[in-house]
């Protein structure tokens, strides 16, 4: 039986509006191995309407060494190149601290523009920069995950940047999947090592598979001093560098800047 005959209607009128990125859209360049990263941006992000979130996600091995860190260069601007191509971004971020130091800054900027020449960059450690320019904190705690060697790294890395270190905790787990099953408690009993151990200006909690971010603002208010970490600087940063200036006292000191 052949269908009933249908009347076709052609081009109905419709009008635009900014979408759901009206006032900024943030890429996100997320390692494969990520549990965390998304879900804290999403709970920043679901604050501010008009201000909208794209990744993409990057090949990496799980086991966090320098060699594979540095293996994930090649694969950069193509993350970036997948991100609503064609479209304008505010900002692209690349979500991996560790190697944004074993590659530097410089080079994981140029993968990006490689592919998005004119968007702005961040990385967590360039944000974690501009988080401690923003208390004017010069002497950093500093907690991580990672191994010996890579620790070697992000030391070395901040010490060169111009900023003291007299304080490094580590829990020398090198698989991000456990990394990103570690529990508040164990991050809060960390910071609390760090600041017993040596008087610091801030913390800052490395590698974008730790969960920090809904507990910052209690955390500081226990410590008294301001505590980032590379998901709650690099969001901070990414909303800044697109032109979002709102105040969000509940994730912390940081987003009162």
């Amino acid at each position: 039986m052949q269908p009933a005959p249908c009347e076709m209607i052609q081009h109905l009128p419709f009008s635009t509006d900014g979408g759901i990125g009206a006032r900024a859209r943030i890429g996100l360049i997320v390692l494969a191995t990520d549990f965390t990263i998304e879900h804290e941006y999403r709970a920043v992000l679901a604050q501010l309407p008009g201000v909208a979130l794209y990744q993409s996600r990057i090949m990496n091995s799980p086991q966090i060494t320098p060699e594979t860190l540095a293996a994930m260069k090649a694969d950069i601007a193509g993350a970036a190149a997948v991100i609503l191509p064609g479209n304008k971004l505010d900002v692209v971020a690349y979500g991996c601290t560790s190697a944004s130091m074993v590659l530097g800054e410089d080079a994981v900027f140029e993968r990006i523009h490689a592919a998005r020449p004119d968007v702005k960059c961040t990385t967590p450690i360039t944000a974690a920069f501009a988080a401690f320019e923003a208390f004017g904190a010069k002497r950093i705690g500093v907690l991580t995950p990672y191994r010996a060697d890579v620790n070697a790294v992000v030391r070395a890395y901040i010490d060169k940047k111009g900023y003291a270190v007299p304080v490094f905790g580590s829990f020398n787990e090198p698989d991000d999947g456990i990394v990103a099953a570690m529990d508040a408690a164990s991050i809060e009993a960390g910071i609390d090592a760090i600041t017993r151990a040596c008087q610091v200006d801030m913390v800052f909690v490395s590698c974008t598979s730790v969960r920090l971010l809904e507990a910052a603002a209690r955390i500081e208010t226990r410590i008294g001093i301001p505590v980032t970490s590379s998901n709650h600087a690099m969001a901070w940063h990414c909303l800044r560098l697109a032109g979002i200036a709102d105040k969000l006292p509940q994730f912390g000191q940081l987003y009162e800047r």
